[in-house]
Parts: C-alpha cells; sequence; structure tokens
C-alpha cells in the first residue's frame, strides 16, 4: 500500500524528471565549498543560499552541528575537493534549549530503553544529541571545532552563519 506521501513523492518526482536536464553535473562542487545546516522544513537550503544543483555540498541535519557532519565534511574535503564550509544554524531551532537527558527520556518514554542502550552502543559512548544553549554561541562552538579538528585541514576556510527563519536573512557569526 502507497501512503499519500509516497504518491506525492512519485508523482512530483514524475514531473521533475521530465524536465530534468542535469546529469551531465560533475560530482565534484564546482564552488568547491559545503553548507552545513539543520534539516528544519522551514530551510529551503538552495533559495536561501544561493546555490544551483552542482554549486555545493549540502549537509543537514539536527541543528546544523558540525560534529554530526563531520564524517561527510571529511569525505567532501578529502574525496570531492571543497575547501570552504559555512556552518548555518536558524533562528527558532528546536535542538537549541535541549538537554541529553531531556531527549533520552522522551526516546525512553517511546520507544524504550533500549533505543537508547542502542544508540549508546553504536556510538561506543553514551550518545550526545548535541543540543546548544544559545544560538549564536552554538555557531562559534561549532566553526572553533571545525577549526580544531585535525580531520579538517588547516587550508579550509570556516565561517559561521545564522539563518533568521522570519525574514530569510542570514548574518555572520563574528568570533
Amino acid at each position: 500500500m502507497t501512503t499519500a506521501n509516497e504518491a506525492h513523492l512519485i508523482r512530483s518526482n514524475r514531473k521533475y524528471a521530465k524536465l530534468f536536464d542535469d546529469g551531465d553535473l560533475s560530482h565534484l562542487p564546482a564552488k568547491k565549498y559545503a553548507i552545513v545546516t539543520c534539516m528544519d522544513c522551514r530551510i529551503d537550503a538552495y533559495s536561501a543560499f544561493g546555490i544551483t544543483p552542482g554549486d555545493a555540498h549540502v549537509i543537514r541535519n539536527a541543528g546544523g552541528s558540525a560534529r554530526d557532519a563531520l564524517r561527510s565534511l571529511v569525505i567532501s574535503q578529502q574525496l570531492l575537493q571543497t575547501t570552504e564550509v559555512f556552518i548555518i544554524k536558524h533562528t527558532h531551532c528546536g535542538m537549541q534549549g535541549l538537554t541529553n537527558d531531556g531527549v533520552n527520556a522522551t526516546v525512553v518514554k517511546n520507544l524504550g530503553p533500549e533505543a537508547v542502550a542502542e544508540l549508546d552502543a553504536v556510538h561506543c559512548k553514551k550518545f550526545d544529541w548535541l543540543p546548544f544553549a544559545e544560538l549564536r554561541q552554538g555557531v562559534k562552538d561549532d566553526v572553533a571545532f571545525l577549526k580544531s579538528s585535525r580531520a579538517i585541514a588547516r587550508s579550509v576556510n570556516v565561517s559561521g552563519w545564522v539563518y533568521d527563519v522570519e525574514t530569510g536573512k542570514v548574518s555572520r557569526v563574528e568570533k
């Protein structure tokens, strides 16, 4: 049985595929940068950040976390030749103000303690949901994390930004 969302995906993709003409794009990002941003459904990363298919890697996760994106960033730089990273968190983010204990309690309530134990086991330590208390500081912390990481080349430019979900504007977060 097909769900309503699956049916929508199929219909939409058929329309898209009829007009698709980007099959010859390189797998290497033309503008040689990666964006780490939140998975929040209010963010249209391509429109908001002025990119088109083939320009850049867009890495999305809960909270736009650099730590969560590290594996993808290493692949992006070491194998796919990117030389710059934009960390773009956003206003009214659901990860802001959460705590690991609070998220764990919700997961235990909904899925049982085995779910949290599995996450801990997969990561070989107590699972970190990577919440942050203050938005701009969260951006600064992620930029500092990448700049100090041995897995990120020193030559890579890393900058931090905040996207305002109410206005659509970005602002740079200075050190």
